[in-house]
């Protein structure tokens, strides 16, 4: 694994990868500053080697998350997890029933050297993904940079959604249309090219897809089920809203309700995402998994924060239920060294042990990348890796493509793209 700085440049890129679905490229800075979310030019280089094992631990990963999920519900641990009780029944229903489920980004620390280890599960609602199947590869397409990439998003979205609109059209008799909501208190355009992309992955695969905001949804007083604008039965949903804040909102119950009845709507990412996009996941899997051997070498010590070991004085701080950095916070000796603001932390906190990220330090100063592997029906599918000056991956991060066996050109001759 390496940072390359010195890549090729496409004339026009701003303007191409805009026009891929890149509108949120432009990043306004609290102090007034625009600049590019997308690095054009600099990527990471992995070695065939690399990229399997990374491969590997994802699909290990995923595997280890089943069994956690498993653990909680046969031991009744959402009190831990802080999971309301309104909706445990629904996760209990859909952990049992397996309804449809396409995707999901382990973030990753991974430096090349040694096991990658989990920061943390996006579960229920991952953004990342137009820059990371369509962005990307067009990029590798065009600069024609290392020999391949891994990246087979696309396919596998396509894939995932035939088995399982497939199905759930055998289970339940109906050719089922498929609704693509996001909120528009989401106003970068993040969302809603999310959404447009996994629209086209639904086409694709043989369904009909509407795009649909969250805001517009009916709930039919009399019948207790929900319906778009134009009064059309909502049968699958792709819902780019979390859980925990849909189960809040004022229709939450009669969500979880209706999930309940024959012939509801079908929620993607299903309630038992709960389980796995909560932080509390991360002291489950080590409580399990820690002193495995083999399975160990995947995970960061972790603990929920009220039993936290007393020795310990190097941690990060992380919220249950917190997005893109906010209120985590790196503790040295004992003292908050860094944190991010933000609205996270009245449900409680977990510990992890402080590993910081590496550092691919260039001219412009230092590069921590995570790296954010994806996984496509409980199958590892691609990556993205996104990075930041600090030690916190926050909102104002950088995407960065990658490649895999890069061959510099040879002094003296210019590079083919």
């Amino acid at each position: 694994m390496r940072r390359i700085e010195s890549g090729v440049v496409r004339p026009g890129w701003e303007a191409e990868i805009e026009a891929q679905g890149l509108v949120y490229n432009r990043t306004h800075l609290p102090g007034g500053e625009v600049r590019s979310y997308w690095r054009e030019g600099p990527f990471y280089d992995f070695s065939m080697a690399e990229i399997q094992r990374l491969e590997g631990a994802a699909a290990q990963l995923f595997e280890m998350c089943v069994a956690a999920g498993d653990h909680i519900v046969d031991n009744e641990l959402f009190d831990r997890l802080r999971i309301p009780p309104m909706a445990r029944p629904q996760i209990r229903r859909t952990w049992e029933s397996e309804p449809p489920s396409i995707y999901g980004r382990f973030d990753l620390r991974y430096d090349g050297e040694g096991s990658p280890k989990l920061l943390e599960f996006n579960a229920d609602t991952p953004t990342g993904l137009v820059e990371s199947a369509v962005t990307q590869w067009n990029w590798h397409l065009f600069t024609g940079q290392g020999t391949d990439q891994w990246n087979a998003l696309h396919d596998k979205l396509v894939a995932a959604w035939q088995r399982n609109l497939l199905k759930w059209e055998r289970r339940t008799g109906i050719r089922p249309r498929v609704h693509l909501a996001w909120t528009s208190e989401e106003t970068s355009g993040e969302d809603r090219m999310t959404v447009a992309y996994l629209m086209d992955t639904v086409v694709q695969a043989g369904y009909e897809a509407i795009e649909l905001i969250v805001e517009d949804i009916v709930l039919d007083d009399g019948d207790g089920r929900f319906y778009d604008q134009q009064g059309r039965h909502l049968d699958v949903v792709f819902k780019l809203y979390p859980w925990e804040w849909l189960i809040e909102d004022e229709f939450g119950p009669a969500v979880l309700a209706d999930g309940m009845r024959s012939g509801g709507t079908t929620w993607v990412e299903p309630a038992y995402k709960m389980l796995w996009s909560t932080k509390a996941l991360l002291p489950v899997l080590w409580q399990l998994f820690g002193t495995d051997p083999v399975l160990g070498q995947y995970l960061l010590p972790a603990y929920f924060a009220d039993e936290m070991p007393g020795s310990w004085r190097d941690y990060v701080r992380k919220p249950l239920w917190g997005r893109e950095g906010a209120n985590v916070a790196i503790v040295r000796d004992g003292a908050v060294t860094a944190e991010q603001p933000g609205r996270y932390g009245t449900e409680g906190f977990v510990v992890q042990e402080f590993a910081p990220l590496p550092d691919f330090a260039g001219v412009d100063g230092p590069h921590h990348p995570v790296l954010g592997v994806w996984v496509v029906d409980g199958e590892p599918a691609g990556m993205g890796i996104r990075e930041s000056d600090g030690l916190i991956t926050d909102n104002l991060s950088y995407f960065v493509p990658h490649t895999v066996d890069y061959v510099p050109p040879r002094a003296g001759r210019r590079q083919e793209s």
